[in-house]
């Protein structure tokens, strides 16, 4: 039977995955770092923050991993070749799996350790906002990629 925590690293990690296809998806690489008319964000730039994002909220405030976020990076950042981009999404996917391995349903109802909206939230609740903050982002670079394709 499946957990709570199994479902939100399901959905992390299949929106991960989601993510790397369309880094891949785009027919010429430059364009993932292209910025037209009302397009504030590049994809790559949005691929670094969501991978900066949960790198950090969840691999070293969970997993106690080490990771040391450098967010002034994540928009500044260009011409980051796709490779390593996905090579980033994949450092994202472990972070994520790992630590999550480390909470049970139990966990989920405990205080996150940070209060990063100005007040205490649980794990669960700041779990599914980091998991919608992906999706949005992914929606995102979607629609970046297939404005650019037509």
């Amino acid at each position: 039977m499946k957990t709570n925590v199994d479902s939100i690293k399901s959905l992390l990690i299949r929106d991960l995955t989601s993510l790397e296809k369309e880094i891949q998806s785009y027919e010429h690489e430059p364009d993932i770092w292209k910025l037209d008319g009302e397009i504030k964000n590049t994809a790559g730039n949005l691929t670094l923050h969501v991978c900066g994002n949960l790198q950090h909220f969840v691999g070293s405030i969970i997993g106690k991993d080490g990771y040391v976020r450098k967010r002034k990076e994540e928009f500044g950042k260009k011409e980051v070749p796709a490779a390593e981009l996905l090579a980033e999404i994949e450092r994202t996917k472990r972070a994520v799996t790992s630590a999550l391995d480390r909470l049970s349903d139990q966990d989920l109802e405990g205080t996150y350790p940070m209060e990063v909206f100005g007040k205490p939230m649980t794990f669960s609740y700041f779990l599914i906002h980091l998991t919608g903050h992906l999706m949005y982002h992914l929606g995102q670079i979607n629609y970046h990629r297939r404005l650019l394709a037509s």
